[in-house]
């Protein structure tokens, strides 16, 4: 195997849980990756460090809760590359660029892509920690995010075709007897309905559906 490709794992705690979330640190430089890979188990992040992007991609989780620290400039796969890579296969994984100050404008560019950050080497190591501990933190709003979309979608699924409509029109503000007089159907036969969309959606209010909808739209809410 090329040693450039070869994978180098910080210790595992056998205790630890495979949903714990993990910093995965990507970086050719041996010393660098040593430095951080400790930095960050001494902090009590569980760590996976790579040395290359190929490595990397070929035996990383790619959905697992966390974050991801990559080198901007590596021989073979480039920290673009890697980034592109995971866009393509639709991992959220929160990416923080490690870069050199002349490469700035990359890294800019890099976020305009959907990096969550970037860093200068050399760093203070508790910027590098707050920083990494900021984007698991987002990778764990993504997920719960991602987790209540699935559940609102399941819920929509548990609808019949006339409560989607009755829903459709609640959600784009219409009251009951407005709704009752487009459908041609009673004011009492919508409030019944409506009621059966409340409880199947698990909605507390009207603004609660409302943000249900929205998400399951994969709207920002």
């Amino acid at each position: 195997m090329d040693p450039s490709a070869r994978q180098s794992r910080t210790p595992a705690d056998p205790r630890s849980r495979q949903e714990d979330p993990v910093v995965y640190l990507v970086d050719d430089d041996a010393g660098i990756r040593s430095a951080i890979a400790r930095l960050l188990r001494v902090a009590g992040l569980q760590t996976e460090s790579y040395a290359s992007g190929t490595a990397f991609l070929a035996a990383a989780d790619l959905h697992r809760r966390g974050c991801l620290l990559l080198d901007l400039h590596m021989p073979g796969m480039s920290g673009l590359e890697v980034q592109a890579s995971l866009k393509q296969r639709r991992a959220a994984l929160p990416v923080i660029f490690l870069t050199a100050a002349a490469d700035i404008p990359i890294a800019v560019a890099a976020m305009r892509e959907g990096a969550v950050d970037f860093i200068e080497k050399p760093f203070e190591n508790e910027h590098l920690l707050t920083r990494v501990r900021q984007a698991i933190e987002r990778s764990l709003d993504d997920m719960r995010r991602a987790e209540e979309r699935n559940r609102t979608l399941h819920r929509l699924e548990t609808l019949t075709p006339r409560e989607h409509e009755v829903l459709e029109l609640v959600v784009s503000g219409m009251t009951a007897k407005e709704i009752a007089r487009k459908l041609g159907a009673s004011h009492r036969t919508i409030e019944i309905h409506r009621g059966h969309v409340m409880e199947k959606m698990a909605a507390a209010s009207l603004a609660d559906l409302v943000r249900m909808r929205l998400l399951a739209q994969d709207t920002d809410v």
